[in-house]
């Protein structure tokens, strides 16, 4: 099991979870019936896909150990393997959370260390 999968939300959506306690999902999320994580290799074609060009975005480290059963990892995007959260995310699983910036031709800046 990897050592964190990727969750990526507004800035207005992290600070809602701040306040609750837990993420219920997006509208995508809501639609599909689990919330869309990454793994960290998967990251740079999950924001140009779907988080193209969109600042005030924030990325959440999440701990796959505090996520527990509710993490799956399904085939998605070209048969990869994606992780699947069937439960409302936690607070408590979050372990760092960063602003993502624009950077170049509007592609987003990964924090240091991370594939980019």
């Amino acid at each position: 099991m990897p050592e964190s999968v990727y969750k990526i939300l507004s800035q207005a959506a992290y600070a809602a979870m701040k306040t609750d306690g837990r993420f219920a999902g997006s509208a995508d999320d809501l639609r599909d019936g689990f919330i869309h994580l990454s793994a960290d290799h998967q990251l740079e074609g999950t924001l140009a896909k779907h988080f193209a060009g969109q600042d005030r975005l924030v990325l959440l480290a999440l701990d796959p150990e505090r996520l527990g059963p509710s993490l799956k990892w399904e085939p998605s995007r070209g048969g990869a393997l994606f992780p699947h959260l069937y439960a409302p995310l936690d607070l408590a699983a979050v372990l760092w959370a960063q602003k993502l910036t624009l950077g170049e031709g509007g592609r987003h800046v990964l924090p240091e260390g991370m594939l980019a």
